[in-house]
């Protein structure tokens, strides 16, 4: 084999994780999968897509070597062949917020519509606010992504479920909302609901997987 033809034959095999994650339903499943392991029923549910569809999207990303697939008796479950599978969607999705101004547009369009506030804190910022009790903290997920893994002192408040929480919770403290990450609605939705019958909120700006994957914060539950 010359240079010429190693070159050729690398890049093609990089090509190919490319191409793989070059689809908007794919990074999606990339973006759920973050959370932990899914069947291939939930991810179509959560996706929009038929269960046909999320198969093919899914095929697609283990040719690829990007999933894995796990059996527990009868249930098969899908999940990210590695850390590095959540890193790298995180480093697109940064480089897309760069250089890609339609990006923070298509946000701010869709939570300036839905009347939904933009005000966020990050994880560094929570984390100390958390450290010093001034915030309650809430966990808007589905309850099952929840028990996989939450924020340490996080409290289980699924969206669909939300307002029959609120006389629970004070007035006093800051509400902080987080979900999958910045691109998951609920945190927005959960916002919008609390400021409208007078509580102190905002969203966390990142989600889960990036509290407990790229920061290392304090968690319960087991994450995997």
């Amino acid at each position: 084999m010359n240079k010429r033809e190693f070159k050729d034959k690398v890049y093609t095999e990089l090509a190919k994780v490319a191409k793989a994650m070059a689809n908007p339903v794919r990074l999606e499943i990339i973006d759920l999968l973050a959370q932990g392991p899914f069947s291939v029923e939930q991810i179509a549910h959560y996706t929009g897509q038929s269960v046909a569809n999320a198969s093919q999207h899914l095929q697609t990303l283990k040719n690829a070597k990007l999933v894995q697939v796990t059996r527990n008796g009868n249930f098969i479950n899908y999940s990210l062949a590695g850390e590095n599978v959540f890193n790298a969607w995180i480093g697109l999705r940064e480089l897309g917020f760069a250089y890609n101004a339609e990006v923070e547009k298509v946000i701010h369009d869709f939570r300036n519509g839905h009347n939904s506030d933009m005000n966020a804190v990050d994880a560094e910022t929570l984390a100390e606010m958390i450290e010093n009790d001034e915030v309650v903290l809430l966990d808007v997920r589905p309850e099952d992504e929840y028990n996989r893994g939450h924020i340490h002192k996080a409290i289980s408040t699924p969206i669909d479920k939300l307002e029959t929480y609120l006389k629970k919770l004070s007035k006093r403290k800051m509400l902080v909302a987080y979900c999958r990450g910045p691109f998951c609605v609920y945190a927005d939705e959960a916002v919008a609901m609390l400021k409208d019958k007078g509580y102190n909120a905002v969203r966390l700006n990142e989600g889960f997987p990036e509290w407990a994957l790229l920061n290392g914060y304090p968690v319960d539950s087991k994450f995997s």
